[in-house]
C-alpha cells in the first residue's frame, strides 16, 4: 500500500499512517498542482530560491499553512546547501525563512524540533525527503538528501541529533522516505559512484551498471541502507513508490525539466 495518500482538494500527499496514530501530527509532501506560480514554475512552487516571483511563493506557503491548520508564522525552513548540517528549531527560530531568504536557518539541510506549533519544511525537485518521528518524545524532523547529502550520511546526523537533543534511541524512531527521483530515472557517472562506494558497505544493492559505462542509482534505497548502519530496522521505515521523474504531472523534476522548475515542500509538525 502506498505510504503517502493524495489529498486532491488540498494538493498534498499525507503520511496517513503516522497521522492516524498521532493526533495533532501533520506530515506530508506538496504536489505541483494548485498554487499561484506561473511558468516555468507553474503551480504550487514552494521554493524562494529558484527565480519565481517571491509574492507567489509566499502565497503558496501561506495557503499550505492555513490548510494544515498552522499559522503562517509557524512555517520554518533552512537554506539548503546539499550538506549534512542539521539544526534544532526552538521557539526563537520558529518561522525562520517563511517569507524571505534573508532569515532562513543558515546552511542547513536538516531541521528537527520537539516544540508544538512549529511546522518544519524543506524543498525538493528530485532529491530525497527524509522524515523522522519519535512519537514518545514528540520530536520530529525533516532532512534534504540529494546524492551529496545521502553519501555524506545526513540520515545518521539526524539520528545522532535526536539522541543528543531528545535522548532518542534508534529503536524509538520512525522514518519515512518521500517522493524523489527513482532508480528508473537517475543515471549517474563514475564521479558520483566513487562517492557512493564510501557511503555504506551495502552500496552495491542500490547501483545497477549500464552498458554505456554509467549507472542507475536508487537513491531512496541507498538512504535506507545507510539507515541500517545506524540501527534502524526495515520495519521502522516507510517508503513511497512515487518517482518524481516519472510523475511530472504531480511533481517538479529538476532532471526531467532541464533544471528550470519549481520545488515541492516536505512538512511535519505538531499542531498546538
Amino acid at each position: 500500500m502506498e505510504a503517502f495518500a493524495i489529498h486532491q482538494d488540498t494538493h498534498t500527499l499525507h503520511l496517513t499512517e503516522w497521522e492516524r496514530h498521532n493526533p495533532h501530527l501533520l506530515a506530508g509532501f506538496t504536489l505541483r498542482t494548485g498554487g499561484e506560480s506561473q511558468a516555468p514554475y507553474t503551480g504550487q512552487n514552494m521554493g524562494l530560491h529558484v527565480g519565481d516571483i517571491p509574492q507567489a511563493v509566499v502565497s503558496n506557503r501561506r495557503q499550505l499553512s492555513e490548510r494544515l491548520g498552522f499559522p503562517f508564522d509557524a512555517f520554518t525552513c533552512g537554506d539548503q546547501v546539499h550538506g549534512i548540517t542539521v539544526q534544532r528549531v526552538t521557539a526563537d527560530s520558529r518561522g525562520a525563512g517563511r517569507a524571505s531568504l534573508d532569515d532562513v536557518v543558515a546552511c542547513t539541510d536538516g531541521l528537527h524540533t520537539n516544540e508544538p506549533g512549529v511546522l518544519l519544511a524543506s524543498f525538493y525537485a528530485d532529491c530525497v525527503p527524509l522524515f523522522f518521528l519519535d512519537k514518545g518524545r514528540k520530536a520530529v524532523g525533516v532532512a534534504h538528501a540529494g546524492w551529496k547529502g545521502t553519501v555524506g550520511r545526513i540520515s545518521g546526523e539526524m539520528i545522532e541529533a535526536f539522541h543528543k537533543e531528545y535522548s532518542s534511541k534508534p529503536e524509538d524512531l520512525l522514518i519515512a522516505i518521500g517522493p524523489s527521483i527513482g532508480v528508473c530515472c537517475y543515471e549517474v557517472d563514475d564521479r558520483i559512484i566513487d562517492e557512493v562506494r564510501k557511503s555504506t558497505g551495502h552500496w552495491e544493492q542500490a547501483v545497477t551498471a549500464k552498458q554505456n559505462g554509467k549507472y542507475m542509482l536508487d537513491l531512496p534505497l541507498l538512504n535506507q541502507l545507510i539507515f541500517s548502519d545506524f540501527g534502524i530496522k526495515p520495519e521502522q521505515i516507510t517508503r513511497t513508490g512515487y518517482c518524481t521523474g516519472c510523475r511530472t504531472d504531480l511533481f517538479f523534476s529538476h532532471r526531467k525539466e532541464g533544471g528550470k522548475t519549481g520545488r515541492m515542500a516536505s512538512f511535519i509538525g505538531w499542531r498546538e
